[in-house]
């Protein structure tokens, strides 16, 4: 390793990991410097996590998010060329570290910006309308397979955050407390909007199904468990119309 690159490696060790440099590579002067650089470096990327998780440090505050954000930095130092992505691991990080976090519920709150997050910046893909399917002779249904449009992602929560996200957004002094409650979210974008909603349990049968692959005829039999065989068709046909008018389906393939 050239002596330039020798320099510039162990500058990234004590910019990334807290790390002095080696007795006499600097003078007091540039220490110090260095001190206000590194610090700098860090506040920009506590902007970015502030950026790329909007209602999370409303809601845990300054002094406890600042904490958290870190603690993430030391843990897991940025590794991508755009700070739009910075943070992918920090729902994770935070499950680990709960002694950080005031109420698991946040967990659940970062889980859901950062799905907002990918879906908006996923493929462009169009998005199944009803008259494709009506176009569809009724003997293709029983094989037909659909696919979910790929923004949409399928969280299971464990808490319902629902009404903490709304009371934040619209400006409250006071957040409701979060309920302990398993339940699917999905979160997906339709047109330019990112969207989200608490889903059925069957419901999330039939999108989980879907991103299986499963054919139509199949997706009747998933939910034939939860409804009964003779409302299982209904059924799927009810929840299916919902995901074609959310957008939430990609449009089928030219042979279909």
């Amino acid at each position: 390793m050239s002596t330039l690159a020798a320099q510039q490696a162990e500058f990234q060790r004590a910019l990334l990991h807290d790390q002095p440099l080696p007795a006499g590579r600097l003078t007091a002067r540039s220490a110090a410097q260095f001190a206000v650089y590194r610090e700098a470096y860090r506040a920009r990327l506590r902007a970015a996590l502030r950026d790329n998780y909007e209602v999370l440090p409303r809601v845990m505050g300054d002094d406890a998010f600042d904490a958290l954000a870190n603690a993430y930095l030391a843990a897991h130092p940025s590794q991508h060329f755009s700070l739009r992505w910075f943070g992918h691991q920090l729902p994770t990080f935070m499950l680990q570290h709960q002694a950080l976090v005031d109420h698991p519920a946040f967990t659940d709150l970062a889980r859901i910006e950062w799905a907002l997050r990918q879906a908006f910046d996923a493929p462009d893909t169009p998005a199944l309308q009803v008259a494709e399917l009506q176009a569809l002779p009724p003997a293709r249904w029983t094989t037909l397979q659909l696919a979910l449009h790929p923004s949409v992602q399928l969280l299971t929560l464990q808490w319902a955050v629902g009404p903490v996200w709304h009371a934040v957004q619209s400006g409250a002094d006071e957040l409701p407390p979060p309920p302990a409650l398993e339940h699917p979210l999905l979160v997906w974008r339709k047109g330019l909007r990112t969207q989200w909603k608490s889903l059925s349990a069957t419901e999330a049968e039939l999108v989980r199904g879907i991103a299986a692959a499963h054919t139509f005829g199949t997706l009747c039999q998933d939910l034939a468990a939860h409804v009964g065989t003779e409302h299982a068709a209904a059924t799927a046909a009810s929840h299916l119309r919902t995901l074609v008018q959310a957008e939430a389906l990609a449009a089928l393939p030219p042979s279909t």
